[in-house]
């Protein structure tokens, strides 16, 4: 019986505005879920729309129709923007479908009945769009933390579950499972602002509106959401129907996938409610970051949301899902320009896996008339190439583990330029002119043949479109497509190799990025050209030996956390070469320790030591600011780079 593995998304809320941030986190999951599958994994992908609040009430009234009408519309939306990605989920639950709100109420009666749930008042701060209650403390300039819109003043009769009861059973948990929570940085920010100051009961019903999942026994009330969009993890596997071996087979979730700013629902009221109910905990519960453009989170409000659409059809889908599976560490926040996105096609899709396919069949069909010939004479660079496939299983693997999708396609092209080296030194053009090395340029092609084959396999859980047609330009099938298959040598000798169209047709950048301008709503074209000037006082001039007496290097920060008692302070570990050092940096109203976790950040690295609060800070990080000091900038590398590198 094959290793079972249950895997989730969050449940989107329905927008009417779908952009390429909301298929970041799933375009991830879902490499995730293929590579598990790959693995030979009983993979269960659940993925969904969460339905119900006063916020789909208020936009269903301004748009004239029922909740129902406008959630019907937008989440067929949703469905459609999952099969243009290529989202391989298993199931999609509504939570607006019976077999939910069934189980759901269900789940509310018994915590009732087990005293875990009690009817008080509730008067506080509320954020509708978040869906969030808030204390007056946890407030940011006034305004709701996670979204930075006003909250508003409610107070009505509502039910409340017993969420302090549970919080020292949690905080336990948590320090006992240090893996629970990742990335480390959200665990620790959940024990520092919500759980060690002490947590508040959670208010899970609401009068005040009527688009919800009603308290079958006091109809006045309808069931707060996150009550009610949190128990889709175990109803979408029938938990509380008559049939819940879907449940028996596949919790706890082996892991949830969630975006930072619903992280404390996630981390903190779901693992309570599921202590109400006596439940397993999942098994791991992941916090990615933002794809973000110009600096901030993508938003219709803001205006700077990009089409998915749009991009897939001028550029292919495997195209966008690398980019959103390459560009950013998942975990972290990422920014998106078009820039970067046509790099990554050119240099790494157009260039190394496109070059390398289609050099490689054009030359079977030319020197073997298109049959892949058998292993012959060996070379001297053969050996390097086998051995650089014999550890990429164990790499990737283990980078796959922890969830680094982008350094295990780091690993997979970088397999992929040894490929394209091998024919550099091989030269098959030089050894088909000589027929007494036909043996040695047979030897040569089934090489590069075969290298296909594994990096296809390599590549099905990324880029699963052109996995296939490389197989099939290959003229090697299905039949060799799982982890098992990847050693190297096999029998493929004999297929008919087919040449195809380019993977990845080289793009004409300047011409491009001129024609996705044109396509940009002319209120953004207007902003950018007319920027703002910063005119900055110069400080005095300085020779190149006084620039000379500074030590810059590039460091990778692994930790950061807040200095207690400062409200600008940051305590990280920076990485610099073989070494760690802690770094004092007052950046804690800019950025959240999920920006800057994993960037490869600027250090001035012979700083003279100096005590900061009580905290020894070894060096400095660079930044940029703008000059009121409301927005701040690390200053980063444009690339991958090791740590530990001078910069000149």
């Amino acid at each position: 019986m094959s290793e079972k593995f249950y895997i989730t998304t969050p449940i989107y809320y329905p927008s009417d505005k779908l952009h390429i941030g909301h298929a970041y986190a799933t375009v991830n999951t879902d490499a995730i879920a293929r590579f598990n599958r790959l693995l030979g994994k009983d993979v269960w992908f659940l993925t969904g729309a969460d339905e119900h609040g006063q916020k789909i009430q208020r936009k269903a009234e301004e748009k004239g129709v029922t909740p129902q009408e406008y959630v019907d519309e937008v989440v067929a939306g949703i469905q459609e923007l999952w099969k243009l990605m290529n989202i391989s989920n298993d199931d999609f639950i509504r939570t607006t479908q019976k077999r939910h709100s069934d189980a759901v109420m269900k789940i509310f009666k018994q915590l009732y009945d087990k005293g875990d749930i009690y009817k008080d008042e509730y008067e506080g701060l509320y954020c509708t769009p978040c869906e969030s209650f808030w204390l007056e403390r946890q407030l940011k300039d006034g305004c709701c933390p996670d979204c930075g819109r006003k909250v508003e003043k409610a107070k009505e009769e509502s039910y409340f579950l017993r969420t302090s009861k549970y919080a020292d059973r949690l905080i336990k948990y948590i320090e006992e499972h240090p893996d629970f929570i990742e990335p480390a940085s959200r665990a620790k920010e959940m024990m520092t602002n919500f759980l060690k100051p002490g947590l508040e009961d959670l208010c899970i019903s609401r009068t005040s509106f009527y688009w919800g999942i009603p308290v079958d026994f006091d109809p006045n009330h309808v069931i707060y959401v996150w009550l009610d969009a949190l128990s889709n993890y175990i109803t979408a596997l029938g938990y509380g129907s008559d049939d819940d071996s879907m449940y028996q087979k596949l919790w706890p979730a082996d892991l949830h996938v969630v975006g930072k700013e619903i992280i404390r629902f996630h981390t903190i009221y779901w693992p309570i409610i599921l202590m109400a109910l006596d439940l397993p905990m999942p098994k791991k519960i992941f916090g990615h970051g933002w794809l973000t453009i110009d600096g901030g989170k993508m938003s219709k409000s803001k205006g700077n949301v990009v089409d998915p659409k749009l991009l897939v059809d001028r550029y292919g889908v495997d195209a966008i899902r690398y980019f959103l599976l390459r560009e950013v560490q998942f975990g972290g926040d990422g920014e998106f320009t078009n820039e970067a996105l046509l790099n990554r096609i050119n240099f790494d899709l157009a260039n190394d896996l496109g070059n390398l396919v289609s050099r490689t069949a054009s030359m079977i069909e030319k020197y073997f008339d298109g049959i892949i010939p058998s292993m012959g004479e060996k070379t001297d660079f053969d050996q390097e190439l086998e051995e650089s496939f014999s550890q990429l299983k164990v790499d990737v693997t283990k980078l796959m583990d922890k969830y680094k999708i982008n350094e295990a396609l780091t690993e997979i092209f970088r397999v992929i330029s040894v490929c394209n080296k091998y024919i550099d030194l091989t030269e098959p053009w030089v050894l088909a002119k000589d027929k007494s090395k036909k043996n040695i340029l047979g030897n040569v092609m089934y090489h590069l043949a075969e290298s296909l084959r594994i990096i296809s396999i390599y590549l099905t859980p990324f880029l699963p479109d052109t996995a296939v047609e490389i197989r099939r330009q290959l003229g090697i099938g299905e039949e060799m497509n799982m982890f098992a298959d990847v050693d190297f040598g096999k029998e493929i000798m004999g297929a008919k190799v087919t040449k195809g169209e380019a993977l990845f047709p080289r793009i004409d950048i300047p011409k491009e990025l001129e024609d996705l301008e044109k396509l940009k709503p002319a209120s953004a074209q207007k902003k950018e050209e007319e920027p703002k000037t910063v005119n900055r006082e110069s400080k005095p001039e300085i020779t190149i030996d006084d620039f000379a007496k500074l030590d810059l290097r590039l460091g990778k920060v692994l930790e950061c956390v807040p200095v207690e008692k400062s409200d600008k302070l940051y305590k990280l570990q920076v990485k610099i070469g073989s070494e760690t050092r802690q770094v004092v940096s007052g950046i804690k109203k800019f950025l959240s320790p999920d920006d800057i976790i994993g960037k490869t950040v600027v250090v001035v690295y012979n700083l003279k030591p100096v005590k900061l609060r009580g905290e020894m800070s070894c060096g400095m990080i660079l930044a940029a600011s703008n000059d009121d000091d409301t927005s701040l900038s690390l200053i980063t590398t444009d690339r991958e780079m090791e740590d530990g590198l001078g910069v000149r």
